[in-house]
């Protein structure tokens, strides 16, 4: 039987992984790319920036991650639940995924809201102009998917998703302090987030794979990222 940190414990750890992957990065980008501090903090959205914090801070987060694990004597690839599902969940699951996509772009076109945000333009054209393009897509699409799976589908879903009484709550508090991590878009943005969220942590409850919510949020953040390249291009 797998050993589950408790309900506080597992917040614990989890805040302490987030945050020693941030310090960390911001400390090494600091002493690295000290003189070009100041144009950081006036363009926050560089994708140059961005590519270079995740790719630091997310080894040191997951390291973390693993310690806590390992302290509670399991395996990480079963305490995370990295393991493939049965393919009628890979099939189901991606539909819903396009479909959710789907609908939230009609409703910000409906709405007359744009489909990509400045965060999503700046950063995409900071990290072309810097030919840091093939890295931002790499920290985009494959790392940060990757870390924040761990964090919120693998170990918090873990820790907190004890019982079928427990589920459709952790659930949604994971889902909230996950739209709430992406301060960088407006509360549209942060509505269609938690609502991903949601639909992420069903498949993860339902297929019982983090693996498979990696790969849609992958394909999320890839839609994003096409988008962003197709409307900068051909709809300046």
């Amino acid at each position: 039987m797998t050993k589950i940190w408790g309900y506080w414990a597992t917040l614990g750890w989890a805040v302490l992984a987030f945050a020693a992957g941030q310090l960390a990065a911001l400390a090494v980008i600091t002493v690295w790319r000290a003189g070009a501090l100041r144009s950081l903090l006036e363009t926050p959205y560089d994708g140059k920036f961005i590519a270079e914090f995740l790719f630091i801070s997310t080894p040191i987060t997951i390291a973390v991650l693993a310690l806590a694990v390992r302290l509670a004597g399991e395996r990480f690839a079963k305490y995370m639940a990295l393991a493939w599902p049965a393919m009628r969940y890979v099939g189901w699951s991606i539909l819903w995924l396009v479909g959710l996509i789907a609908a939230g772009d009609a409703l910000l076109y409906l709405s007359g809201r744009p489909l990509v945000t400045q965060f999503q333009a700046q950063s995409y054209t900071s990290a072309a102009a810097e030919g840091w393009l093939l890295p931002f897509f790499a920290a985009a699409i494959l790392v940060a998917p990757a870390v924040e799976e761990l964090i919120f589908r693998g170990f918090l879903f873990r820790g907190w998703a004890r019982s079928g009484r427990s589920t459709w709550p952790a659930i949604v508090v994971i889902s909230l302090l996950w739209a709430a991590l992406h301060v960088q878009y407006d509360w549209t943005g942060i509505l269609q987030i938690f609502v991903i969220g949601l639909f992420l942590g069903a498949v993860r409850w339902r297929s019982g794979s983090t693996l498979l919510t990696f790969v849609l949020h992958a394909l999320f953040n890839l839609e994003g990222t096409l988008e962003t390249a197709l409307q900068l291009r051909f709809f300046p």
